[in-house]
């Protein structure tokens, strides 16, 4: 998000600042390139402007993770804006988030067509779109590809990090949540296939520009949205327009993203707590110290070396294998210990007819056994991280991956043993309680409206679950 908004103050500028060699900031190595200048082919060890503006003047970057450096001032102020913006979207609870989403989750869509326009009109966009049409059928047998795929479902659809569950908690109970899901998967996957469109129109641009391919100019992860895209956006007629179009679209979704999760957050703490959080201003103040210390935890990946934490954190705690773990969880709980059939008389209750019956296979059998499948060849071919596919990290930057890691998963597992340890009776009869619904839990909608009191999900007893 600071990246995003730095880019964004910067293109409004007469010129754009990653679109010459003429900076402060700027070496000697850098070559600028327009129309059929091949910059691969300019001269050894040369760099481009707009690499040397991410490198130099934005990230100021390090040496190495040894070196984070000083915190880049104009970094954490557009980071301090980020977080301003998304306390005040969510500071009034669902009802607040709910009009801010009608703005942030829509005006993309009209930035996203415009520069989807932006993008055919250009010449090379057609061997853009057919570099992205027709992919390397070689490359499924990879499993790096399905791990990122995953990672790609899994982040677009917020899957297992509970922002639906909450969200959908403010739903009335007879809310057609069939439909709701139908609805976002259409919508989701529509808009990621229409935005590759919109992506690969503009790679196909950028190499017709150079004379070179497509795979070569296209990048992944930020270089994609800080280097690559701000590269072609350089070489078009007006750029400023276009760029402020582009990071005006990064910042809303980044936006729309950060308050959705932390939206979450707080639902989850004030069903907790609800007695305490929902009396005079105390959920506002409790929001405004979550955003305070995130504020401060993000410092660390806006100072000069904040680059390699952030690949750190991005490749071994934001990684499908967290999520897939989660995931064959979850599955295993819904499908066979909850139990598929009950869910299915749950929803009819709700909607008043039953899903799909594939629906049920895919709770039991499909889902965990492909999460299963993807998450033991993602540990099979597991590579450490190397920044830049190059630099290898020291043994405490892999230490602090792992921690990032297992800070995570490993809750799970502690309060499974901490569940154990609270409950009574042998070991199989806590595992037996454990894993058995409970009994009170609501079976139609008249029940659930005279139910006054939370009702665990267990058949331990409540206050032996949460002594």
């Amino acid at each position: 998000m600071a990246w995003a908004f730095f880019y964004l103050f910067s293109s409004f500028s007469t010129e754009l600042p990653w679109a010459s060699c003429s900076n402060a900031w700027n070496t000697e190595m850098c070559v600028e390139f327009d129309k059929k200048d091949n910059f691969s082919n300019s001269r050894d060890n040369a760099t481009s402007p707009v690499k040397e503006f991410w490198e130099r003047r934005v990230l100021n970057l390090t040496g190495s993770i040894q070196e984070l450096g000083n915190v880049r001032w104009e970094l954490a102020l557009c980071l301090l804006l980020a977080w301003i913006i998304c306390y005040f979207c969510v500071w009034k609870g669902v009802k607040s988030t709910g009009k801010v989403v009608y703005f942030t989750a829509t005006f993309p869509y009209v930035m996203l067509v415009v520069l989807l326009v932006r993008g055919l009109s250009l010449p090379g966009a057609t061997d853009g779109i057919r570099f992205y049409l027709y992919p390397d059928p070689t490359r499924l047998t990879d499993p790096q590809v399905w791990m990122d795929a995953g990672t790609q479902i899994f982040y677009s659809y917020a899957l297992c990090m509970g922002c639906l569950a909450a969200l959908g908690s403010y739903n009335k109970y007879n809310n057609n949540c069939y439909k709701d899901c139908i609805y976002l998967c259409l919508l989701n996957s529509g808009t990621s296939f229409v935005a590759g469109f919109a992506i690969f129109s503009v790679l196909g641009f950028m190499a017709y520009e150079q004379e070179t391919d497509i795979s070569i100019v296209a990048e992944s992860g930020p270089g994609l949205a800080f280097i690559t895209y701000p590269r072609a956006v350089a070489m078009m007629p007006v750029p400023q327009l276009w760029a402020i179009c582009f990071f005006i679209m990064i910042v809303l979704l980044g936006l729309d993203t950060e308050f959705v999760g932390l939206e979450t957050l707080m639902t989850a703490i004030t069903d907790l707590y609800p007695s305490y959080l929902l009396l005079g201003y105390r959920r506002e103040l409790t929001l405004l110290f979550i955003c305070f210390g995130n504020f401060l935890i993000g410092l660390v990946m806006v100072t000069e070396g904040g680059l390699y934490i952030f690949q750190l954190f991005d490749y071994y705690c934001c990684s499908g294998m967290t999520l897939l773990l989660f995931a064959i969880l979850q599955s295993v709980c819904i499908g066979w210990v909850y139990g598929a059939n009950r869910l299915y008389d749950n929803i009819e209750d709700m909607i008043g007819y039953r899903p799909l019956f594939l629906i049920k296979y895919s709770w039991k059998y499909i889902t965990p056994l492909v999460c299963t499948g993807t998450f033991v060849f993602s540990l099979v071919k597991f590579t450490p991280l190397k920044f830049n596919n190059i630099t290898e990290y020291p043994w405490w930057g892999y230490a602090l991956g792992w921690y990032f890691t297992l800070s995570s998963t490993l809750l799970v597992p502690l309060w499974m043993i901490y569940a154990l340890l609270t409950s009574t009776g042998s070991l199989r009869q806590r595992l037996h309680a454990l894993c058995t619904p409970e009994i009170n839990l609501p079976q139609n909608s008249s029940r659930r409206k005279n139910g006054s009191t939370f009702i665990g999900f267990t058949a331990v007893p409540r206050e032996q679950e949460h002594p």
